[in-house]
């Protein structure tokens, strides 16, 4: 992981530890409402661009009942830079996923998976920009929820865990 003194000003905060453990504990609660389990964590990496990367997050169904295979069908442009994105934000969702287990947003439940300890605050406003991307991450943790597994998610985007 790169040291933050030497991190961009845009990398730093796109790839902040709070933002990428607020996404991922959005996204866990999301599936937990579909399946009343945790979030793979293998998941997480899937998660991360699909919300993070904004014509991904623009590109993504407006509810779960688009099937995953038919919406990368339809994106084939947003699925063709899916595996890099995924790569370059394995260290960034790491190190959210141990901010959020440390400032317990989130928790490792049994067989590796993530559940959302994340509440907003009442009254707390979110910047638009920020509600939408929690607001994608529980779609988009609904969705993961409806597919067969993790293994169906990866294969679909062209990624191996």
């Amino acid at each position: 992981m790169t040291a933050w003194s030497s991190r961009s000003p845009i990398s730093a905060v796109m790839f902040n530890p709070a933002l990428i453990a607020a996404v991922l504990a959005t996204a866990a609660q999301g599936f937990g409402k579909e399946t009343e389990n945790g979030m793979p964590w293998a998941l997480s990496f899937v998660v991360a661009p699909m919300v993070l990367h904004q014509p991904t997050r623009q590109a993504l169904p407006a509810s779960t009942r688009t099937h995953l295979a038919a919406w990368a069908g339809k994106n084939p442009v947003v699925r063709a830079g899916f595996p890099a994105r995924a790569q370059a934000l394995m260290e960034p969702v790491k190190e959210g996923t141990r901010f959020g287990l440390a400032h317990r947003a989130l928790a490792l439940e049994p067989g590796g998976r993530l559940r959302s300890e994340y509440r907003r605050p009442r009254g707390f406003k979110t910047p638009e920009e920020l509600d939408q991307m929690l607001r994608k991450a529980g779609l988009v943790g609904r969705w993961l929820a409806k597919a067969d597994s993790p293994a169906t998610v990866f294969a679909v985007l062209g990624v191996a865990p």
